[in-house]
């Protein structure tokens, strides 16, 4: 094992956790996976491919307020997230890079 430093400045994880309806989960409604390109979509529009990483993100323990997007490691984290919640969260990450 070696230890490594991440190559990018945040790393934004979507969590795509589904349940099937058998209790709440953030794929609820499916908003997220479209958040989720969303985002990707518009980090690489942006230019901020290489700094800025999108991935999916399996349960994080706060399905009651999902979906849930987490920015790290600037322990940023958005509740209740939707597709409409994109521009917000890319400000974040705008002002996240600027620092």
């Amino acid at each position: 094992m070696q230890k490594e430093t991440s190559p990018y400045t945040c790393h934004i994880f979507v969590c795509t956790n589904d349940r099937h309806g058998e209790r709440k989960s953030c794929a609820d409604g499916g908003g997220n996976a479209a958040l989720k390109d969303y985002l990707k979509e518009q980090v690489e529009k942006r230019g901020w491919k290489g700094r800025v990483r999108v991935s999916s993100g399996g349960c994080m323990g706060l399905c009651g307020k999902g979906p849930n997007v987490m920015i790290y490691p600037q322990k940023a984290w958005f509740a209740a997230a939707s597709t409409a919640d994109g521009e917000e969260i890319l400000e974040e990450i705008e002002v996240l890079l600027s620092t």
